[in-house]
């Protein structure tokens, strides 16, 4: 992937659909903007596990990235590596940056995930964008952890104690981008995030004004 300045994907557009709405997905990637949640529930073994363990609604989220002069993109994590990261140009696991488009077909048909975009309600400045990208050099290709070392992982974040830098999954992958850009406190480790505590049900305390709207189920 070249790196270079990014320019902002033109105005922001906020749909005016409410919490049990469902859109198609060509709709939802066009209202997709950087900053936006996607999250997914499975029904495999491995999904309910991290939703028990974690006391979530969903067990995957992946942010958003849009830019002008490259289609939608997902950063997240994830165990498969069936997608080209678009950051290194290659198949990998971990912490990767993927087409949005076929993240969300492979996650919704693959995987059998139901999908959901929360979109954010913020203006993303060039700063911002800037620090979103250096997130994603410094963090694509990190591996994702073992099942034991997510739990273990998890239950200390909750407690406050920072894990080790050398693994990460999906929740702190979209923390840390969110607390680079500034809109979450960059004193709290990231792995006291799960992917639950970006739905609506949980108090997840946004900064620079930043909203998260409701739920959109989005059908594929």
């Amino acid at each position: 992937m070249e790196h270079h300045h990014p320019r902002h994907r033109g105005p922001s557009r906020r749909s005016a659909h409410r919490a049990g709405t469902t859109i198609g997905l060509d709709e939802a990637v066009d209202l997709t903007r950087t900053g936006d949640l996607w999250l997914f529930r499975g029904r495999s073994a491995a999904d309910h596990a991290i939703r028990v363990l974690t006391n979530a609604p969903v067990n995957h989220v992946g942010m958003a990235v849009v830019l002008d002069d490259l289609p939608p993109l997902m950063w997240h994590a994830e165990l498969g590596k069936g997608l080209v990261d678009v950051w290194t140009g290659k198949h990998q696991r971990g912490v990767q940056l993927h087409d949005l488009r076929a993240a969300v077909e492979q996650w919704s048909g693959r995987y059998e995930q139901h999908a959901w975009l929360r979109q954010l309600d913020v203006e993303i400045t060039p700063t911002m964008e800037d620090a979103l990208l250096r997130s994603i050099a410094r963090l694509d290709g990190t591996p994702f952890p073992s099942t034991a070392a997510l739990v273990g992982r998890w239950a200390r974040g909750r407690v406050r104690r920072a894990a080790p830098a050398e693994l990460t999954y999906c929740a702190e992958v979209v923390a840390s981008s969110y607390a680079a850009m500034g809109l979450l406190d960059a004193d709290l480790p990231s792995n006291c995030y799960d992917p639950g505590t970006f739905w609506s049900g949980d108090d997840l305390e946004l900064r620079r004004g930043a909203r998260l709207g409701d739920e959109i189920a989005v059908e594929v």
